[in-house]
């Protein structure tokens, strides 16, 4: 229900509860705004007080930290006259100690020396009395041996006298037993030489035959020397080459003649008989050659020689036939080789093991970098660390030569004096 008001003078029409509840919000307001001015002003006397009290607490702590510094610095000041009392009286200790150290260490050391120099003449004296008595010996002995020489020195004359008869009638003995023996050689080499003259030319090849396998088996221990055979037509001997591991390389055929002409037919027989035996070279041995040959040389496939000649022409021969046969060995299946190698090099196996080098390579490499790298670091380590070890000791050295004066002796290398010092 409404509560409405009609104004008598202009007729207007006012709602009563609106009209108090205005009235109403005007007087808290001003209820408000009178507390708000009171707060407002309690809120300055309050900061105004804080800040005298503020003032007030910096001027005091002012006042407190300059007598503290005053109390620090006389603090300091007392630690210090303390300090130099301490050096100055430590010091002089040291330095006191330190001559009467020395003091005694040059007693003792001059007693020790007059103990030595005393010990010494001790010693001089016996060593001139061990001489003396030395000397004495030696010419005694020297005497006796003398006397002892000339006694086995005689005996020693009449021994050899007898020894030399002795052996002089032992040497006529002997050159007579001598004398008959040669005598009896010479008779039977006489005989030997008849029967020589007498033996038939048979016997003389044989014997010639026997003569070159020998030569051959001596110089050629390794090679198989074969005897044809006594009354066989052929060759004398043949020749089978072996290399250094034992293989057979190739055959050479050798005959032997001992007349004093030259027969042209010999070559041809020799030659027919290398192509039945299957040998490589053959080598006629002769004490006679063509007549337009002097020495060793090739007469139709055929090498002539005689038995001066026969060592070397044999070692000539062999290493060459041996040195073919190794030429043919390398070039049999030359192409499978190749192409195996080929293979090989462009095969996985080979890059592998190429890969598997050079990974090796590349760890070391880096194995390597990694101690480097850890040395500098160390290195940087230790000279900082000598640095400020070495500017600590020279602050200290400073700071007590300052106090104690002269009486510090001088270090050359905390001083700067010594140049030739090696700079950190």
């Amino acid at each position: 229900m409404a509560n409405n008001i009609k104004c008598p003078d202009c007729g207007n029409v006012f709602d009563v509860e609106n009209v108090l509840s205005a009235d109403i919000e005007i007087k808290y307001q001003q209820q408000y705004q009178e507390k708000l001015q009171q707060s407002l002003g309690k809120i300055e006397i309050d900061k105004k007080r804080l800040l005298e009290e503020q003032v007030q607490f910096e001027e005091k702590k002012k006042r407190e930290n300059e007598i503290f510094a005053q109390k620090l610095q006389q603090e300091r000041i007392k630690i210090e006259a303390e300090t130099q009392e301490q050096l100055r009286k430590s010091i002089s200790g040291d330095y006191e100690n330190k001559l009467r150290l020395l003091e005694e260490s040059n007693r003792d050391r001059e007693e020790k020396l007059k103990e030595a120099r005393r010990k010494e003449l001790e010693f001089l004296q016996k060593e001139q009395l061990l001489q003396n008595k030395e000397a004495e010996l030696e010419l005694t002995l020297q005497k006796k041996l003398q006397e002892e020489s000339a006694v086995i020195s005689e005996q020693v004359r009449s021994q050899e006298l007898e020894k030399n008869a002795l052996k002089e009638n032992a040497f006529q003995l002997r050159l007579k037993e001598l004398q008959l023996q040669l005598d009896e050689q010479k008779k039977l080499a006489e005989e030997m030489r008849r029967r020589a003259e007498q033996g038939s030319m048979q016997r003389q090849g044989e014997v010639q035959e026997l003569l070159l396998e020998d030569i051959l088996r001596e110089a050629f221990p390794f090679d198989l020397v074969e005897e044809v055979g006594k009354g066989v037509e052929g060759a004398d001997c043949m020749q089978i080459v072996r290399n250094n591991i034992g293989k057979e390389c190739g055959k050479i055929i050798y005959e032997s003649k001992r007349t004093k002409t030259w027969n042209n037919a010999w070559v041809e027989k020799l030659k027919a008989d290398k192509r039945n035996k299957g040998a490589d070279v053959a080598i006629l041995v002769t004490q006679v050659f063509p007549k337009d040959m002097e020495r060793f040389g090739e007469r139709d496939g055929i090498w002539l020689c005689n038995f001066t000649e026969l060592n070397s022409v044999a070692h000539l021969i062999r290493n060459s036939i041996i040195q073919v046969y190794d030429i043919q060995c390398k070039e049999e299946n030359k192409g499978d080789k190749m192409q195996l190698l080929y293979n090989y090099l462009t095969g996985n196996e080979f890059r592998g093991q190429v890969e598997a080098i050079v990974e090796g390579f590349m760890a070391m490499k880096m194995a390597i970098t990694r101690e480097r790298v850890q040395m500098e670091k160390i290195w940087k380590e230790r000279e900082k660390q000598l640095e400020k070890v070495l500017m600590s000791t020279s602050g200290m050295y400073g700071s007590v030569k300052g106090i104690a004066g002269a009486s510090v002796g001088n270090i050359p290398l905390l001083d700067g004096g010594d140049e030739d010092l090696v700079e950190i």
